[in-house]
């Protein structure tokens, strides 16, 4: 899988280590940045990896910011991202089954190393459901079909 990273300088860290992990796992994987702990601005970061999934240089995403809300509204800003905040295993799976996310984010300052590698395992090993769900991931890329009526 072609998976690109993106983090600010409060999860510099364990995006290197996620990144390694999934080099060893065999993912084509790409660091956006940042490389230092220096501080920086996680919408910067946010839009770079967003832009990434737009133009097809990765399928997957992982934002990580120190609590992972930030840096989420920052990818959702991009219509062609669907970026679901996680902090366990069971709703990155269900990120991935039942909303098509093509992105997580996690929270450097939540969860530590272990639980992070077991967010993004559960998202890249768990396959959309299409079926009921499709109709609705649709109408978040396109509000103006929404099936209610006032």
């Amino acid at each position: 899988m072609k998976i690109a990273l993106a983090s600010d300088h409060a999860a510099v860290d364990l995006k290197a280590d996620l990144v390694r992990w999934l080099r060893e796992q065999g993912h084509d994987v790409t660091d956006l940045g940042p490389q230092g702990a220096g501080s920086v601005d996680y919408p910067d970061y946010g839009y770079r990896l967003a832009a990434a999934l737009a133009d097809g240089s990765a399928e997957y995403g992982v934002a990580l910011c120190g609590s992972g809300i930030g840096i989420a509204i920052a990818m959702n800003r991009h219509p062609a991202v669907r970026c679901a905040q996680v902090s366990e295993p069971l709703s990155a799976s269900f990120a991935r089954s039942h909303n098509d996310a093509n992105a997580i984010a996690l929270g450097a300052r939540l969860i530590g190393p272990e639980m992070a590698k077991a967010c993004v395992a559960a998202f890249l090993g768990t396959q959309f459901e299409a079926g009921r769900h499709q109709r609705r991931v649709d109408m978040l890329s396109h509000p103006s079909i929404s099936q209610e009526q006032a």
